[in-house]
C-alpha cells in the first residue's frame, strides 16, 4: 500500500471515530502509522473526541477496525467505537495544509514554511520546514519537547558530535546544526526522510553540515564509524526506544571520555517509568522529565 503526499492528493480517504478521552492520543499515535494526516477534536464536555485520519489509497477496513479495537482495550474499554470510511471530494489540500502551518516560536527556534514572509528575531536559530511527507514540523508535541530541550541546554553546553535517531523532516538535526554549527549525522529508516532531511539542511544553508544516512537505526555501519556521540536526539516511539536502549547506550560518549546526554521522545507520559527503566539498566541517569500534551521528552546523561 502506497502512502501518498498530501499535498498531491487528488482523492483522499477520510477515517472517522469517536474514542474516550484518555485513549485519544494512543488512537491519534496508530493512525499516524497509517495516514498523511491526523487531527482530532473535542465533543461535548470532553469525555469523548473525534479523531480522524486521512489516507491516499483506500484502507483496508479490517485493519483498521482491529488495530482500533486493540488500542481501546488496552485502556480496558470495551472496543465499541468504529471507524467510518468516506471518499473526500478534490479540494485544495496545499493552500488547506499550508494555512494549518502557521510560523512556531519555540525557544531560541522560530520555524517557518515558504508561504510566510519572516520577521527579523534577534538572536532566532530560524528553521525552514515546508509541510511534506516526512514527520516533524515542530507543531506536534515530541518535536517541540526536544527543541525545548536543546534550547536548555545551548545556555550551558556545547556539544561537539550530535546524532539525531529518526529524523523525519530533518528539523532536530536542523536545530542542532544551526545552534552548534558542528556536523551531525541525520539517520533514519525511510529512504523518504533521508531524501527530506537533506533537501531542508540544503535550504536551511546547512547542507555541508548535516549528513543524512539511510540505514537500520545503530546497525548502520555510518552511524558507527562516526560515534561515539556527545548528544543523541531519538524522537520516535517508546517501544523502539526501549529495544534500541542498549545501541545508544553504546554509541553514547562514556564517562571516561566526558560522558554524553541522551534526549528521547516519541513516548507517551504513561511510558516513562518503562524507557526510563530500560536505559538505566545501561548506566544512564534520567534528569529531567518533560511533559507537554501527554507527550513525554526524556533527557538522560552519563
Amino acid at each position: 500500500m502506497k502512502r501518498c503526499d498530501i499535498t498531491d492528493a487528488v482523492f483522499l480517504w477520510r477515517a472517522a471515530t469517536a474514542v474516550p478521552a484518555d485513549a485519544r492520543l494512543a488512537v491519534e499515535e496508530m493512525l499516524e502509522t497509517r495516514c498523511v494526516a491526523v487531527s482530532s477534536m473535542e465533543i461535548g464536555n470532553g469525555a469523548t473526541w473525534a479523531v480522524e485520519g486521512f489516507i491516499g489509497v483506500e484502507p483496508d477496513r479490517d485493519a483498521f477496525q482491529k488495530d482500533l479495537a486493540r488500542v481501546l482495550a488496552a485502556f480496558g474499554n470495551t472496543p465499541e467505537a468504529a471507524f467510518k470510511f468516506e471518499l473526500v471530494p478534490p479540494r485544495d489540500w496545499l493552500a488547506e495544509n499550508l494555512a494549518s502551518f502557521p510560523p512556531l516560536h519555540i525557544g531560541r527556534y522560530f520555524i517557518h514554511g515558504s508561504h510566510v514572509k519572516a520577521p527579523h528575531l534577534t538572536g532566532a536559530v530560524r528553521l525552514h520546514l515546508d509541510p511534506g511527507t516526512a514527520f516533524g514540523s515542530g507543531d506536534h508535541a515530541t518535536t517541540a519537547g526536544c527543541l525545548m530541550v536543546l534550547d536548555t541546554l545551548a545556555k550551558s553546553k556545547r556539544f561537539q558530535r550530535p546524532l539525531d535517531m529518526g529524523c523525519g523532516s530533518g528539523i532536530l538535526a536542523l536545530a542542532m546544526a544551526k545552534t552548534w554549527r558542528v556536523p551531525v549525522v541525520a539517520s533514519d529508516i525511510d529512504p523518504e526522510s533521508t531524501r527530506v532531511t537533506r533537501l531542508n539542511a540544503r535550504q536551511n544553508g546547512v547542507g555541508a553540515l548535516v549528513r543524512d544516512v539511510c540505514g537500520r537505526g545503530y546497525r548502520s555501519r555510518a552511524v558507527a564509524r562516526s560515534g561515539p556521540y556527545d548528544l543523541i536526539v531519538a524522537n520516535i516511539l517508546a517501544r523502539p526506544l526501549i529495544k534500541m536502549a542498549g545501541d545508544l547506550a553504546r554509541h553514547l560518549r562514556p564517562a571516561r571520555k566526558g560522558g554524553g546526554t541522551a534526549i528521547l521522545s516519541g513516548l507517551l507520559a504513561r511510558d516513562v517509568r518503562w524507557v526510563a527503566a530500560a536505559h538505566e539498566a545501561w548506566g544512564l541517569r534520567l534528569n529531567r522529565t518533560l511533559i507537554r500534551d501527554g507527550w513525554a521528552t526524556l533527557v538522560l546523561s552519563r
